[in-house]
């Protein structure tokens, strides 16, 4: 039995999350608030970060880089031609670029500070950094979006997927990230309609309904966040 430590509004959690449906793993799900720095989790992944993968009673396996390694090297060869990591050396380079495209820049420079000052501080309590959005830390969040939609819009009007020929971690990364994002009702889709058609088609795939049914407490999601045909 796996088990997978997140918070439902992790991007990396979700792309977690996403591969092991994809990849048919059953999991149980333990929600984790790391600003709380709880013991026994701590005990899990020093660093106090999700997500953390534990297979029955095996070792922690910390960060989404690192499952995304495990889950193809324990998992990806007996799904056959579903396996979400390429055979051609250059291929796997390119998915694992995009994947740490997604994770590292996108994360940083837009994704993590909408979760950050919109999700996160509203769960948070005053002494550990909770309370209201910083406006200027949105700001530049908004303006940065672009960027990262025009390049993947590139990707996505002259690939199949964006990672080459076929569905890759990288589509599911990027769709992770951009999955907390549309919660939110921050992605302009309407400037970037390649990446639109290309969400759409993830977007449609069973292992993201689970994702679409979470919930923000208070915080109803965009209009079209779980509309199939936005």
């Amino acid at each position: 039995m796996l088990t997978l430590y997140r918070h439902p509004f992790s991007p990396a959690s979700r792309f977690v999350q996403l591969v092991l449906a994809e990849y048919g793993a059953k999991t149980e799900f333990a929600t984790e608030r790391p600003w709380e720095r709880r013991r026994d989790f701590l005990i899990l992944n020093p660093a106090g970060t999700v997500p953390v993968l534990q297979e029955n009673d095996g070792p922690p396996i910390c960060g989404a880089l690192a499952i995304m390694e495990y889950l193809d090297e324990t998992r990806g060869y007996a799904v056959g031609d579903r396996r979400l990591m390429p055979d051609h050396p250059d291929a796997r380079a390119e998915t694992r670029r995009l994947v740490d495209w997604a994770l590292n820049k996108l994360d940083s420079e837009v994704v993590g500070p909408f979760v950050r000052e919109r999700i996160y501080k509203q769960e948070m309590a005053a002494s550990v950094g909770g309370g209201s959005p910083d406006s200027a830390v949105l700001r530049v969040a908004r303006a940065n979006i672009g960027h990262h939609l025009r390049y993947f819009g590139y990707l996505a009007a002259t690939r199949n997927w964006l990672g080459g020929d076929r569905l890759t971690f990288a589509d599911f990364a990027v769709a992770a990230e951009l999955s907390c994002a549309d919660y939110l009702g921050e992605v302009p889709w309407a400037e970037e309609e390649n990446v639109k058609a290309w969400y759409a088609r993830i977007k449609s795939r069973p292992s993201f309904r689970p994702l679409l049914a979470e919930k923000i407490l208070g915080m109803p999601a965009a209009a079209s966040y779980a509309d199939l045909d936005f």
